[in-house]
Protein backbone atom coordinates (compact mmCIF):
# COMPACT_ATOMS: atom_id res chain seq x y z
CA UNK A 1 0.00 0.00 0.00
CA UNK A 2 1.11 3.57 -0.62
CA UNK A 3 0.30 6.69 1.38
CA UNK A 4 0.01 10.01 -0.43
CA UNK A 5 0.31 13.50 1.01
CA UNK A 6 -0.28 16.59 -1.11
CA UNK A 7 1.11 20.04 -0.43
CA UNK A 8 1.60 23.36 -2.17
CA UNK A 9 -1.95 24.60 -2.49
CA UNK A 10 -2.96 28.13 -1.62
CA UNK A 11 -4.46 31.38 -2.81
CA UNK A 12 -3.11 32.96 -5.98
CA UNK A 13 -4.22 35.66 -8.37
CA UNK A 14 -5.30 34.85 -11.88
CA UNK A 15 -2.27 34.51 -14.12
CA UNK A 16 -0.11 33.30 -11.26
CA UNK A 17 1.58 29.97 -10.65
CA UNK A 18 1.63 27.25 -8.04
CA UNK A 19 3.48 23.97 -7.77
CA UNK A 20 1.74 21.09 -6.06
CA UNK A 21 3.71 18.22 -4.61
CA UNK A 22 2.61 14.74 -3.65
CA UNK A 23 4.90 12.74 -1.42
CA UNK A 24 4.47 8.98 -1.42
CA UNK A 25 5.50 6.43 1.15
CA UNK A 26 5.06 2.71 1.36
CA UNK A 27 5.60 0.40 -1.58
CA UNK A 28 8.06 1.21 -4.35
CA UNK A 29 7.02 4.54 -5.82
CA UNK A 30 8.39 3.72 -9.25
CA UNK A 31 5.84 0.92 -9.54
CA UNK A 32 2.96 3.40 -9.70
CA UNK A 33 1.41 5.52 -12.37
CA UNK A 34 0.49 8.82 -10.74
CA UNK A 35 -2.37 11.16 -11.42
CA UNK A 36 -3.77 14.51 -10.36
CA UNK A 37 -7.49 15.07 -10.11
CA UNK A 38 -9.52 18.04 -8.90
CA UNK A 39 -12.93 18.74 -7.51
CA UNK A 40 -14.49 22.18 -7.60
CA UNK A 41 -17.28 23.11 -5.20
CA UNK A 42 -20.53 21.52 -6.29
CA UNK A 43 -18.90 19.60 -9.10
CA UNK A 44 -17.71 16.06 -9.66
CA UNK A 45 -14.07 15.13 -9.36
CA UNK A 46 -12.29 15.30 -12.69
CA UNK A 47 -9.03 14.20 -14.23
CA UNK A 48 -6.27 16.79 -14.59
CA UNK A 49 -3.02 15.05 -15.48
CA UNK A 50 -1.20 11.74 -15.18
CA UNK A 51 2.27 10.32 -15.64
CA UNK A 52 3.48 6.77 -16.14
CA UNK A 53 5.74 4.88 -13.76
CA UNK A 54 8.91 5.79 -15.60
CA UNK A 55 7.80 9.32 -16.39
CA UNK A 56 8.02 8.57 -20.08
CA UNK A 57 4.42 9.37 -20.89
CA UNK A 58 2.01 12.03 -19.68
CA UNK A 59 -1.57 12.95 -20.34
CA UNK A 60 -3.57 16.12 -19.65
CA UNK A 61 -7.15 17.19 -19.78
CA UNK A 62 -7.71 19.70 -22.57
CA UNK A 63 -8.42 22.64 -20.28
CA UNK A 64 -4.92 22.57 -18.74
CA UNK A 65 -2.79 21.68 -21.76
CA UNK A 66 -0.02 24.19 -22.23
CA UNK A 67 -0.48 25.56 -18.71
CA UNK A 68 0.09 22.61 -16.37
CA UNK A 69 3.01 20.19 -16.30
CA UNK A 70 3.14 16.92 -14.40
CA UNK A 71 6.50 15.45 -13.46
CA UNK A 72 7.95 12.99 -11.01
CA UNK A 73 11.15 12.33 -9.16
CA UNK A 74 11.32 8.64 -8.34
CA UNK A 75 14.39 9.16 -6.18
CA UNK A 76 12.36 11.49 -3.96
CA UNK A 77 9.11 9.51 -4.16
CA UNK A 78 7.35 12.66 -5.27
CA UNK A 79 5.10 13.75 -8.12
CA UNK A 80 4.59 17.39 -9.00
CA UNK A 81 2.02 19.49 -10.78
CA UNK A 82 3.36 22.81 -12.00
CA UNK A 83 0.43 25.11 -12.68
CA UNK A 84 1.00 28.29 -14.66
CA UNK A 85 -1.34 30.93 -16.04
CA UNK A 86 -3.91 29.97 -13.45
CA UNK A 87 -7.55 30.89 -14.02
CA UNK A 88 -10.42 31.26 -11.55
CA UNK A 89 -11.94 28.11 -13.04
CA UNK A 90 -8.91 26.17 -11.80
CA UNK A 91 -10.16 26.73 -8.24
CA UNK A 92 -10.67 23.30 -6.67
CA UNK A 93 -9.36 20.76 -4.23
CA UNK A 94 -6.54 18.91 -5.95
CA UNK A 95 -5.95 15.23 -5.25
CA UNK A 96 -3.00 13.02 -5.98
CA UNK A 97 -3.69 9.39 -6.86
CA UNK A 98 -1.72 6.23 -7.59
CA UNK A 99 -2.33 3.01 -9.48
CA UNK A 100 -0.24 -0.07 -10.21
CA UNK A 101 -0.31 -3.52 -11.71
CA UNK A 102 -3.13 -4.40 -14.11
CA UNK A 103 -4.73 -0.99 -13.54
CA UNK A 104 -1.90 0.63 -15.48
CA UNK A 105 -3.28 -0.85 -18.69
CA UNK A 106 -6.41 1.26 -18.38
CA UNK A 107 -6.66 4.78 -19.80
CA UNK A 108 -4.70 7.22 -17.65
CA UNK A 109 -7.70 9.47 -17.12
CA UNK A 110 -9.91 6.71 -15.71
CA UNK A 111 -10.49 7.69 -12.11
CA UNK A 112 -11.58 4.23 -11.04
CA UNK A 113 -8.23 2.77 -12.03
CA UNK A 114 -6.53 4.68 -9.20
CA UNK A 115 -6.65 2.75 -5.93
CA UNK A 116 -4.80 5.15 -3.66
CA UNK A 117 -5.66 8.75 -2.93
CA UNK A 118 -4.33 11.61 -0.89
CA UNK A 119 -6.40 13.95 1.25
CA UNK A 120 -6.19 16.84 -1.17
CA UNK A 121 -4.85 20.37 -1.18
CA UNK A 122 -6.95 23.44 -1.86
CA UNK A 123 -6.19 25.80 -4.72
CA UNK A 124 -8.01 29.11 -4.96
CA UNK A 125 -7.50 31.44 -7.90
CA UNK A 126 -8.85 34.95 -7.49
CA UNK A 127 -9.89 37.08 -10.44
Amino acid sequence: QVQLVESGGGLVQAGGSLRLSCAASGRTFSSYDMGWFRQAPGKEREFVAAITRSGGSTRYTDSVKGRFTISRDNAKNTVYLQMNSLKPEDTADYYCAARYGAATFQPMDRMRSYAYWGQGTQVTVSS
